[in-house]
């Protein structure tokens, strides 16, 4: 028999424990929710003594749903989600509108940002929120969050939309001059002789990151050739410093498609060597459906979406010249 509304704990103890179950963590959940880990852990033990049902299994430094565990989040999630809308519709929002994002730094800089500066010309009235790290993952499953920009083969969770935007796509970029002092570089061991400037190990290994490389090794292994590695002039777990050097005429840089397009496009930098190289994997966009409630998330989803539709179409890498 269903447990009466007026017997169940309170709404509170629940939206705890949504925040730890999207977490398996408690410790996460405190932090987001700006109390102590141990008022966190308290509350799911009251909940569970509530409820007579164990939700979560304990293990040494991880959390797992138990079965119980699974469906409530579920039951939670949804139950949370239609009493949002629901406020919303009472009260809706006055003022300007707003959009959290959380990326990577090189896609919040090179990418998102640019779409961001569009975007507002025709909505001058929404203001943006931008998490960009390449150390916390966890920001992407932050409450205030709307839209995430991921990397890899995303499974979307309870109260999420995912979009695939592109694939992982790289290819050698460097300025105008540098290929004209240095070039042309018609095979891949020619590239062997300049300056390659190169993306740490650091970075794949970064916590937000977590995927393989997709470096100089693995490009001149896909060309069938090796990499000689030199000595580089910069070598950094920063897409930032890396793009700042390559347009500074240090050397030659693998550009991801979406970070570079607008820089090939206007000129500052060209294609060194017309061999791309793809890792397998996707971009995607990972909305949260409470969030498309409201028409300026909408409305900028339905914009990165087009821009990705038109790269996608009219970018597929052009030979260096």
């Amino acid at each position: 028999m269903p447990i009466k509304r007026r017997h169940l704990p309170s709404l509170g103890s629940f939206a705890t424990f949504e925040v730890a179950a999207k977490h398996l963590s408690f410790t996460l959940a405190a932090r987001e929710l700006n109390v102590t880990q141990g008022a966190v852990s308290q509350q799911i033990r009251l909940l569970e003594r509530a409820l007579d049902v164990a939700l979560f299994v304990r293990k040494h430094n991880a959390l797992e749903l138990t079965p119980e565990g699974v469906n409530l989040f579920a039951a939670v999630t949804q139950g949370l989600d239609a009493i949002s809308a629901a406020v919303a519709t009472l009260a809706p929002q006055q003022g300007p509108q707003s959009v959290t994002i959380s990326a990577t730094d090189g896609m919040a800089q090179f990418w998102l940002r640019p779409l961001i500066d569009r975007f507002r010309h025709s909505h001058p009235d929404v203001g943006f929120t931008v998490f960009a790290s390449d150390e916390d993952d966890t920001l992407r499953s932050y409450a205030e969050v709307d839209i995430a920009i991921l990397c890899g083969n995303e499974r979307c969770e309870i109260g999420e939309v995912l979009h695939f935007l592109f694939p992982e796509t790289a290819q050698p970029v460097c300025t105008p001059q540098f290929l004209q002092r240095f070039g042309p570089f018609d095979d891949a061991d020619s590239l062997n002789r300049v300056n390659l400037l190169h993306l740490h190990d650091r970075h794949w290994s970064a916590d937000a990151i977590g995927w393989q490389p997709l470096g100089w090794r693995e490009w001149f292994r896909a060309q069938g050739k090796e990499w000689a590695g030199p000595p580089s002039s910069l070598s950094t777990n920063k897409v930032g410093l890396l793009m700042s050097a390559t347009l500074a005429g240090e050397g030659v840089m693998l550009g991801w498609h979406p970070m570079v397009q607008a820089l090939v496009a206007s000129g500052d930098l060209v294609f060194a060597h017309g061999a791309p190289i793809s890792a397998g994997r996707g971009n995607f966009l990972n909305a949260k459906q409470k969030s498309l409630k409201r028409p300026c998330v909408a409305a900028f989803v339905d914009h990165v979406l087009k821009a990705a539709r038109d790269q996608m179409a009219g970018y597929g890498g052009t030979q260096p010249g």
